[in-house]
């Protein structure tokens, strides 16, 4: 059999690596002339693999923890292959690295060489990640940036490079994203159920088993110690769904976002209590269906457009990427084990409406491509677009030492009649994130304050634990 372009490559990588533990001279080894990068329209590298990560998530779909914990494994793997280049090139570091930063070989720093460390690095970790399915994709955004094949021999694969892939993909083998046991159930009142109703027909959540990564809560975190150590009380406190049904708060959360999260009005919901901004605001923070960049990404795109704003170099860039990515990612798995590890699996808004015999013929807002009234396929409380949001904002907050900054985000959702909404602070988007599932009729009120707490704590512990000053 001809030997491949991946293969001589991965030859050419093992034989280097050889010439780097026998003690012969590769540092003073020429690198193969590097052809000058093409024109950039997407000047930092950082921006750029980030840029490619969303559209992959758009190509491939699945659900925000996967895709939460994708961003944080490339994010994370920048951030140390950037501090290894610095702490070769530059001399030192001013934050320490997330697992290791390598001062690797070399006598002369390569053209484009820290575009290189950065790219080969978030392409190395797609093509792990994304392989099975985006190979060519991912393939044509390397040339596109480099203007050369990703099987081309590169010297520094093999000196820092695949040492930041091995020890990124070392570090999360093993951490129960691969755990695909499915949802059992409950049929008592109040725990969550499918909501296939015959005028709500999704074919995505027909039974229990369907619910979406019910197991993620026990994903090895990132920075956490386990994705139950901020676990918030409610409503799990009380213990059981009787005690949970029979309370006047649950029955207040009902109405809340009965009168909030309406599609239309009905003979028992005459009134509507949703202001046209806020229904605007509900649309512009989904981003649920596959083919959008879904909520982390929404988030991520927003960290592009604020590091931007405020000229952030590479280096910094790679650590506010990667705070941020990490935390939404213990986010994603923090507020699984609220859905699906406590006591109450909290149903839906329109089961509790509906069942609790309140109005049969209430539907939310929220819908899918098709124009069907839908709720997302796993239980209520807590919410993970509050939850994300917040540990996103908290990320922010702390990094650039103020709530207090404007800025504008951008939207991938259809539905939204606008494509871009402005914020006076982080808190105040995230609040809003949060508040704008009420809006779409998918959560209780509480779903909403708990997931805003769950997700600045989750912040607060990553910024003060993680990639912390030298």
């Amino acid at each position: 059999m001809a030997p491949t372009p991946r293969r001589n490559r991965l030859r050419a990588l093992a034989v280097a690596a050889v010439l780097a533990t026998t003690g012969t001279l590769l540092a003073a080894s020429p690198q193969p002339a590097q052809a000058a990068l093409p024109p950039q329209t997407i000047k930092d590298p950082v921006h750029y693999w980030n840029d490619v990560l969303l559209n992959v998530v758009r190509r491939e779909g699945g659900g925000p923890g996967p895709m939460a914990r994708a961003a944080a494994m490339m994010n994370a793997a920048i951030y140390d292959a950037e501090s290894s280049y610095q702490l070769k090139w530059k001399g030192r570091i001013t934050s320490e690295p997330y697992i290791h930063a390598e001062k690797y070989a070399g006598w002369l720093e390569g053209p484009d060489e820290e575009e290189r460390v950065v790219g080969r690095t978030a392409y190395n970790i797609l093509l792990k990640l994304y392989g099975k399915n985006q190979t060519a994709y991912l393939d044509a955004r390397f040339r596109e940036r480099f203007g050369t094949e990703p099987t081309e021999f590169d010297l520094l694969d093999a000196t820092v490079v695949g040492k930041m892939v091995t020890q990124m993909m070392d570090a999360r083998n093993g951490d129960g994203s691969d755990d695909n046991r499915v949802y059992a159930g409950d049929s008592a009142p109040g725990a969550w159920r499918p909501t296939s109703y015959p005028d709500m027909q999704d074919p995505s959540c027909t039974q229990a088993s369907q619910a979406v990564t019910p197991y993620w809560g026990l994903v090895k975190p990132f920075a956490l110690t386990s994705g139950s150590q901020f676990r918030p009380p409610t409503p799990g406190l009380y213990g059981t769904y009787e005690k949970l049904l029979a309370g006047d708060v649950y029955k207040a959360q009902v109405e809340a976002v009965r009168a909030a999260g309406a599609d239309k009005p009905t003979a028992k919901t005459p009134v509507i209590n949703r202001t046209p901004d806020q229904e605007a605001a509900a649309w512009f923070w989904a981003n649920d269906n596959d083919g959008t960049y879904k909520p982390p990404g929404q988030l991520l795109q927003a960290t592009r457009e604020i590091a931007t704003t405020r000229g952030l170099n590479t280096y910094q860039n790679a650590k506010l990427f990667a705070l941020v990515s990490i935390a939404m990612a213990d986010a994603g798995i923090a507020v699984r084990d609220v859905k699906f590890l406590t006591p109450i699996d909290l149903w839906r808004p329109v089961s509790a409406i509906r069942e609790g015999g309140l109005d049969p013929e209430w539907k939310p807002l929220l819908k899918n491509p098709a124009g069907v009234n839908v709720t997302p396929c796993f239980p209520a409380w807590a919410s993970g677009h509050a939850t994300f949001g917040a540990a996103w904002a908290g990320i922010m907050t702390r990094y650039f030492g103020s709530d207090g900054i404007a800025f504008d985000m951008t939207t991938d959702e259809p539905r939204s009649p606008v494509k871009s909404r402005h914020f006076t602070s982080f808190s105040a988007a995230a609040r809003e994130d949060a508040y704008s599932r009420i809006w779409l009729g998918v959560h209780f009120p509480w779903d909403a304050e708990d997931g805003l707490t769950l997700g600045d704590k989750i912040a607060h512990h990553v910024f003060t634990t993680k990639l912390r000053t030298l």
